[in-house]
């Protein structure tokens, strides 16, 4: 493993690990294997990902995936310029030719052609055929291919089959526990601890409520963002209803009973 330089050093995004997961990672890197991150959305994947890749002194490729990403937005195509039709790299291919990280956020959200894609990369061939340029890259030894989703978000429409996950060594993440939340999310926001413990109380509630009245809980991420502006200065439950509330429903009947939980949560006015 590389070591990191001083200014390197001073760059990593700060991430709180859970269990082993940056040994896992540095392992993984090293024996040159593609990863895959499972876990609920804001609970930390792209911080982590960005901090190993600091931590390596890797560059990163970061594409967040949706409904209308092709395999060609990721490997390449032609374009006309100036009149010439010449090729450009995608970012996957941008990245296998340089080497260093390339992360595809909530992998399953993409077009079913990009596994396809995706398959000679994750197995010991770790290769990018480009049909149209007729070239086969092989990707250097720093390159990694790592891919998350959340599993209990998809459906039966968009799941990772099983073909594609076997091809990848996994970590699973979830929320912190209670005290280790209330630490990181008042070192981001600058809230005292003893502030931010209610709000990650009434996270925790809503997050029971998950697939029940809500599609899903409260991310850390906006957690830090409720954190952050009652420190401000917005009123807490001002602050709760914009970041905590309103992000998660549109239903008017689920807003009323998250507002009635809040209620019995948070400390008195």
């Amino acid at each position: 493993m590389n070591m990191m330089s001083a200014s390197i050093r001073s760059e990593v995004p700060a991430y709180s690990p859970s269990d082993n997961e940056c040994r896992l990672f540095e392992l993984a890197w090293s024996k040159r294997l593609p990863l895959l991150l499972k876990g609920p959305t804001g609970c930390g994947k792209t911080r982590f990902v960005r901090h190993m890749a600091a931590r390596l002194g890797l560059p990163l490729t970061t594409v967040s995936c949706h409904d209308d990403l092709a395999a060609a937005d990721l490997t390449g195509r032609y374009l006309l310029k100036g009149g010439d039709t010449v090729w450009v790299d995608g970012p996957l291919t941008r990245a296998v030719r340089l080497g260093g990280i390339c992360y595809l956020d909530e992998v399953v959200e993409a077009r079913k052609d990009v596994a396809v894609v995706l398959h000679p990369l994750t197995d010991d061939r770790r290769v990018l055929p480009l049909e149209r340029t007729g070239e086969e890259l092989a990707a250097p030894p720093s390159f990694m291919l790592v891919v998350s989703y959340n599993p209990g978000y998809q459906n039966l429409l968009k799941a990772l089959k099983p073909s594609t996950r076997q091809r990848f060594v996994a970590i699973e993440f979830d929320f912190l526990p209670r005290e280790r939340e209330i630490e990181v999310v008042s070192e981001e926001s600058g809230l005292a601890a003893d502030r931010v413990a209610p709000l990650v109380d009434l996270a925790r509630r809503f997050r029971a409520l998950d697939g029940q009245d809500v599609e899903e809980g409260v991310s850390t991420r906006l957690l830090v963002y409720c954190a952050g502006l009652v420190e401000a200065g917005m009123p807490l439950r001002e602050a709760v209803r914009a970041a905590m509330i309103e992000p998660l429903t549109d239903e008017k009947d689920v807003r009323a009973a998250l507002i009635e939980v809040a209620e019995a949560v948070l400390p008195a006015r």
